[in-house]
């Protein structure tokens, strides 16, 4: 039965509190207030620049203009709405404005796009605290579902969705090469997962997800993985007691060992949890994973989170430099600019892709950039020697992304996170986008490469020396940046890395 508004934000209401939630409630009319943020939500949603526009509403406000409240932890969160697709920038000289444009096809499912509280910035974190890197995509209400033809997720049972082509693990081994690929990659119909993985993947997250292993356990027999036991998965306190829940950290836990362990089931998982959020508290962490890594033989330490650059950001370099047998990832950030760690020089900077799909058939078309994807020059990290051959891009400065992987939220991948996260409309499934996919799912699949690197310096140069060969998919459509400042259509072989995704996507694992 649909909800009436009222029933829909008590409902709302109920899962904000179970989760810690500031919120108060009050009778609700369609007041002149109400008529207020309705026109202002309008006007959100019918922006026709290219950069999309976030509102900044509190849950309650949410709901009653028809959107969706997904695991938060305060009362206030960000509900985006999507670019509008036909719209895009004045082309540089020498480019037409068809070399940008997305086939119509490739039309998206309706809804909004959520950030949660943990994703965003706050006043006076940078240099001290870190964010995830985080979108939430919220399908349209199901009457609009209906009217196109998609029939409406249900509670009760699991993905995939009928109509809803979100990527699963499967669909994401078909993309990247990862098994022997079949035409379309159709995720409401492969089911071939990747089979590779060994020794150790760390995650590095804050706080605590206490429902993680069951997370983990309940994702992997929706999709046919194998099932995580006490001998695979360990989790790590890195102060030594166990830290507070932040129910959006948890997500990004969730979604973290999930991707790992969808692109790498033969690898066991390592989650360190910080005792919170901070730079101190995540390099302690940092160093717990990268001691425990060493000692089981080496491989890898995913980093979803980050931050903006700040001037001392050289000074955390040595949690990362020179660590014996471990390879580093982090997260690029999404939002344009640059984002700590990922700037470091030993650290493999992630960025995010789109995936796009013909939204009624579910055919995979064409990977392009994700215009919210961070990417640029760094402010205060020199250009290391493995970029000099991209100097004519980058310049003096070290530039971000080096490789990049699916993370625009409209074209996500399902996450698993039950208690630790509240209700969600699906029973605990979300998709997720963000390039916090990005950064365990390129780890999980250089640990599936085997080639054990001995550090991440020697993995850059592995990665650039295959710039430009069939190891990398050239993602050579769309734009990211500030008002579109980047535009990744080459001219020549010293172009083909980019600051929206850097070296491209992976296919296959023969370039990591």
């Amino acid at each position: 039965m649909r909800q009436s508004p009222i029933e829909a934000v008590n409902a709302s209401v109920a899962a904000l509190r179970h989760i810690g939630a500031d919120v108060r409630t009050g009778a609700f009319t369609k007041d002149q207030q109400t008529l207020q943020r309705e026109e202002r939500y309008q006007r959100c949603s019918q922006r026709s620049d290219w950069q999309s526009e976030t509102c900044v509403m509190n849950p309650i406000e949410i709901t009653r203009l028809g959107l969706t409240v997904l695991a938060i932890s305060s009362s206030v969160v960000q509900a985006q709405t999507q670019a509008p697709r036909n719209i895009t920038p004045a082309a540089p000289p020498g480019l037409a404005i068809s070399d940008f444009a997305v086939r119509d096809g490739d039309s998206r499912l309706k809804g909004q796009t959520i950030i949660p509280e943990a994703s965003t910035a706050k006043p006076g974190d940078s240099g001290r605290r870190a964010h995830t890197n985080v979108r939430l995509f919220v399908p349209a209400k199901a009457e609009e579902s209906q009217e196109a033809g998609i029939a409406a997720p249900k509670a009760a049972v699991g993905p995939p969705f009928s109509g809803f082509y979100i990527e699963t693990p499967a669909s994401l081994a078909c993309l990247y090469a990862l098994v022997t690929p079949i035409a379309g990659c159709n995720p409401n119909a492969v089911t071939a997962n990747a089979l590779g993985g060994s020794k150790v993947v760390a995650i590095v997250d804050a706080y605590d997800n206490p429902s993680i292993l069951t997370d983990l356990q309940r994702f992997s027999a929706q999709f046919g993985l194998p099932s995580p036991t006490a001998t695979n998965f360990q989790v790590v306190f890195a102060a030594g007691a166990r830290p507070a829940l932040d129910n959006g950290w948890a997500l990004e836990e969730a979604l973290d060992v999930e991707v790992v362990h969808a692109l790498a089931p033969g690898a066991k998982i390592i989650l360190v949890e910080a005792a919170s959020n901070s730079y101190p508290d995540l390099m302690q962490a940092e160093d717990i994973a990268s001691s425990m890594v060493t000692a089981a033989g080496g491989r890898e330490v995913s980093n979803s989170w980050g931050g903006a650059e700040f001037s001392g950001e050289l000074s955390y370099a040595s949690h990362f430099n020179g660590k014996t047998n471990v390879v580093f990832f982090a997260s690029t950030g999404d939002a344009p600019g640059v984002s700590f760690p990922s700037t470091l020089p030993s650290v493999i900077a992630v960025g995010g892709t789109s995936v796009s799909r013909n939204v009624e058939t579910g055919k995979f078309r064409q990977e392009t950039t994700w215009a919210d994807g961070g990417g640029g020059a760094s402010a205060y990290v020199p250009r290391p020697p493995y970029q000099d051959g991209i100097s004519g891009r980058v310049g003096d400065a070290r530039g971000v992304p080096d490789i990049s992987f699916d993370g625009n939220p409209n074209t996500g991948v399902w996450v698993y996170c039950g208690t630790s996260c509240g209700a969600s409309d699906q029973g605990g499934w979300y998709i997720v986008g963000g390039t916090s996919v990005g950064s365990p799912a390129i780890a999980a699949m250089v640990n599936s490469a085997g080639g054990f690197a001995a550090n991440s310096d020697i993995e850059h140069q592995k990665l650039y020396a295959h710039l430009g060969t069939a190891s990398f998919f050239n993602v050579n459509l769309g734009v990211c940046g500030p008002y579109a400042g980047f535009f990744t259509v080459s001219t020549n072989a010293a172009k083909l890395w980019d600051f929206c995704t850097g070296l491209g996507s992976p296919r296959g694992l023969s370039g990591l």
